[in-house]
């Protein structure tokens, strides 16, 4: 089985995403926005929550993040809350959304969004299949392309007025990030 140590990770280059990213703030936005995902049959996905340092405390899932190797959209759900074309999207069998540990994001978003996840793919329950034992973004990333993904913007604030430059790159990248080992793995999707 592949695994790789953490200090073997620091010494990587950094990866970005270098797409388009996109900020979904309002219904008319993720109209658009899930009108052009619908054309893609695999799609990376990631979840954002505003950290709570209390224990016992859980707040609400602030965005959703799809991407296509070019682009990335950002749905701010604390700024537009239910959307019925996100909903239909993240409902359609026939779009794979590619993301990792989505029991942690479902219950999230299952609590505001009211829909049944069709067509989601759990890289931790796929990769032991290609000889990889760890099951973090990072280092699944890592030990196939050789680059490092940064965690700085993790415990940041998603639910603030406005998104830094900073949180927008981090949250495009894990999203792609999913997309990419996806493809990397599976090239002929033989997965569900």
């Amino acid at each position: 089985m592949r695994s790789i140590k953490k200090e073997e990770i620091a010494t990587l280059n950094i990866e970005e995403f270098n797409g388009t990213i996109f900020v979904v703030d309002t219904q008319d936005k993720a109209d658009k926005a899930v009108d052009y995902l619908s054309r893609f049959k695999n799609i990376g996905f990631d979840t954002e929550t505003r950290p709570t340092f209390r224990k016992g405390n859980l707040n609400n899932v602030a965005l959703i993040q799809l991407a296509t190797n070019k682009r990335c959209y950002l749905f701010r759900i604390n700024r537009i809350g239910s959307s019925s074309s996100l909903i239909r999207l993240l409902s359609d069998a026939n779009i794979k959304k590619i993301g990792l540990s989505l029991k942690d994001d479902f219950s999230g978003i299952i609590k505001l969004l009211k829909f049944t996840p069709q067509g989601f793919i759990d890289l931790q329950k796929i990769v032991p299949d290609y000889d990889i034992e760890d099951i973090s973004l990072q280092k699944i990333y890592a030990i196939l392309f050789q680059k490092r993904i940064s965690k700085s913007q993790q415990l940041s604030n998603w639910e603030a007025d406005a998104l830094s430059d900073a949180q927008k790159r981090y949250a495009a990248l894990d999203a792609w990030a999913c997309l990419r080992i996806y493809e990397k793995l599976c090239p002929a999707n033989e997965y569900i």
